[in-house]
């Protein structure tokens, strides 16, 4: 697993699961704690993450909104946009589609016709 950029966007790739788990989430949380506005998280180049993965993020999303801040995916891969539907936490998280020009609040109305949110 890898993960590069700064506190406004992160770019992750390879695995996300059991055993990257405790890097991700120092590096997320450093990338929360340190900035504001919306925090990106850029998953084109993530081949898989397991329930542990998502647990990651799904706690670096819960520190970004206690931060006053928004965790938003972007290019989530097709097989994890399908588990983050099946799981419905496509109806909690932030996710901008490919082509979106910007992310809207998750849980209203898409500002932006790219932008999954719950309807």
């Amino acid at each position: 697993m890898h993960i590069r950029g700064d506190h406004a966007e992160l770019v992750v790739g390879g695995r996300l699961d059991v055993r990257s788990a405790a890097d991700a989430r120092t590096v997320l949380h450093a990338a929360v704690d340190s900035g504001d506005g919306d925090l990106v998280l850029d998953l084109a180049e993530l081949d898989s993450w397991d329930a542990t993965g998502l647990g990651v993020i799904m706690g670096a999303h819960r520190r970004a909104g206690r931060c006053g801040r928004r965790l938003v995916l972007r290019e989530v891969p097709p097989q994890m946009q399908r588990l983050l539907v099946a799981t419905r936490l496509h109806r909690i998280l932030a996710i901008e589609t490919p082509g979106a020009g910007g992310p809207a609040a998750a849980g209203s109305r898409p500002a932006h016709p790219g932008i999954l949110a719950k309807p």
